[in-house]
């Protein structure tokens, strides 16, 4: 079966289970609303809405996360979309009542003197830290209720116009129509004139979006300046990193280092494009396409294997929770008009599983997207154990557990391959690697300059476009080719759309190189680190980054850590370039 079962959530909107689940978020709310104004004492008080919040977060998230997965699945789904509206409504009816509660926890001295309390004091902590930025509870209440039809209405336009956008396709004489997602997969293709056909097939179709999708994204950023002020943030990214359990400490030095590392890269981009028969840089159409003589293109099954075994090399839990994934249809593998494109993983601690979809064309690059999404999933299974308040964890430490997967992947890959292979492998590795480095920063220094500029007003998509072709310049720089540039990036990516998300480009940065220091540590301890590894993932829902990474000994605030994280990548682009004289 290539299509997830989401039965375990509900078998529909008409179950008695749903229906009944409805009722009980009701209840919830109503008890969170009844123990915020409730007469009691501190203790008593914190205990019954930590109680509480653990129940309505589990139930909402079943709720909510089923009709979200079958919107995600197909676009075309009313009665989903209805229902996800109707849920979002609801949960607003508790930020009154969690904006009393944090205010009068940030103002009163609780004593953490139960086991319950004890085991949920970083998540006081991380009330009382967010008190300090709320609104007063009927302000929330209100802002609540107007991001509704605000920042998450032009987030469903956004995703509805991408899901459902085809492409007029033309190679050899004929025109095919494909939806976005089947013509992007093309850039990974061995035939140059389908690529180039390709880049210029998607630049065509998403011109056509561009216009709502500025205006989405004009929305949705401008609300996000709105909250910042309100709130007393600094910035959208002062937010961000508060949200991510960070500050400029740990950002600074890591974006420092990867803007060193620049170069490197692009000496990478002009062989690669020499190797391809250009002159000079390389086009963007060509940023994926394979190098060398295999041809690695994977069944669905084989595609499985791969992963499994791989990941059986790391430990036997890792690849059983694989197997299990794919066994018990966890996963909507194929592309198909009307579901989204992309991938992602959604963990449902309410059920302890999770569900994942992919645009699966049997690609290398198809096979680690499973085991990049399969690492999201493992994330979540090392935390079935933690209550649902102490299961969230930041984005940046989210997309180690993926990195780190794709990690054992490719090393894997690479031990078992011939000298053809063996490139071939580690060239796409470099591609990846690049894309997360320099075009991860060229997509931070885009959304910095962007939200600068909206604070003077909207934006026109030829603006916009404008902001990302200098901000690939900057990064790219020489190794790019100048006229061959991607200025639609921005119309693509779903990580602009969500106000919730803002940012959501260095965390991939912060995944890649804090995995890659990990991996350095499993490494030296050998099949022992898979313990600590195991224990560090079930700690990221109640640990800061800094305080997560001092137990193996890794300061993330010193710029040493991320050019030594840097290293490891700049070793293999060495490699390649020797390999390729």
């Amino acid at each position: 079966m290539d299509r997830w079962d989401l039965s375990p959530l509900y078998k529909s909107f008409d179950s008695p289970e749903f229906t009944n689940d409805m009722g009980l978020i009701k209840k919830y709310i109503e008890e969170i609303n009844s123990i915020v104004s409730s007469d009691v004492s501190p203790e008593e008080k914190t205990e019954k809405y930590i109680a509480v919040q653990n129940a309505f977060q589990d139930k909402a998230e079943r709720l909510i996360e089923y009709a979200a997965l079958r919107t995600s699945a197909d676009t075309g789904d009313d009665e989903a979309f209805k229902y996800l509206d109707t849920l979002e409504n609801m949960l607003t009816e508790t930020t009154k009542a969690e904006t009393a509660f944090a205010k009068w926890l940030s103002e009163t001295t609780v004593q953490e003197n139960t086991p319950l309390l004890k085991e949920h004091h970083f998540f006081l902590e991380e009330i009382r830290k967010e008190g300090s930025h709320l609104l007063s509870p009927e302000e929330e209440a209100v802002f609540a209720k107007m991001r509704i039809t605000g920042s998450s209405a032009f987030t469903k336009l956004w995703e509805n116009a991408s899901a459902d956008l085809m492409a007029k396709y033309t190679i050899d004489d004929k025109t095919y129509t494909l939806h976005i997602a089947e013509i992007r997969n093309l850039a990974y293709d061995a035939d140059p004139a389908k690529r180039k056909a390709a880049y210029k097939a998607e630049l065509k179709a998403l011109e056509t979006i561009a216009n709502q999708s500025a205006a989405a994204l004009n929305a949705i950023k401008g609300e996000v300046i709105t909250e910042t002020n309100l709130r007393g943030y600094q910035s959208p990214l002062h937010m961000t990193l508060e949200d991510s359990r960070m500050d400029k400490d740990v950002l600074l030095p890591m974006i420092e280092a990867m803007t060193e590392s620049m170069p490197i890269f692009r000496k990478y981009f002009i062989r690669k494009a020499k190797m391809l028969g250009h002159k000079g840089a390389l086009p963007f159409y060509d940023l994926f396409a394979p190098v060398g003589n295999a041809n690695m293109v994977f069944t669905l099954e084989e595609a499985k294997q791969t992963v499994c075994d791989n990941f059986r090399t790391f430990s036997d839990e890792l690849s059983d929770y694989a197997k299990m994934a794919f066994d018990k249809n966890w996963i909507d593998i194929y592309p198909r008009k009307g579901k989204r494109g992309g991938a992602f993983c959604c963990n449902l601690h309410s059920i302890k599983e999770s569900r994942f979809l992919t645009n699966f064309t049997g690609s290398l690059s198809d096979v680690i997207t499973f085991a990049h999404e399969l690492g999201h999933g493992y994330h979540g299974h090392m935390l079935n154990k933690e209550t649902s308040v102490n299961s969230h964890y930041p984005m940046p430490i989210a997309e180690t557990a993926s990195t780190f997967c794709e990690t054992i992947v490719k090393n894997a890959l690479l031990k078992k391959a011939d000298t053809d292979t063996k490139l071939f492998i580690l060239e796409n590795d470099i591609a990846d690697s690049a894309q997360i480095i320099v075009d991860i920063l060229s997509r931070f220094i885009f959304e910095d300059d962007f939200f600068e500029k909206r604070k003077s007003g909207p934006l026109s998509a030829d603006e916009i476009s404008e902001i990302m072709l200098k901000a690939q310049a900057e990064t790219y720089g020489d190794g790019l080719d100048k006229d061959i540039r991607h200025k639609y990036m921005w119309v693509i990516k779903p990580h602009y759309y969500d106000a919730d998300y803002n940012y959501y480009n260095f965390p991939y940065a912060f995944g890649l190189l804090f995995a890659k220091g990990l991996y350095a540590e499993y490494i030296k301890k050998g099949p022992a680190f898979a313990k600590d590894y195991d224990k560090l993932l079930s700690l990221t829902g109640k640990t800061l980054l800094k305080d997560l990474a001092l137990p193996f000994g890794i300061d993330i605030t010193k710029k040493e850590f991320w050019q030594l994280s840097l290293k490891t990548i700049t070793e293999d682009i060495e490699t390649f370039l020797k390999m390729t004289e």
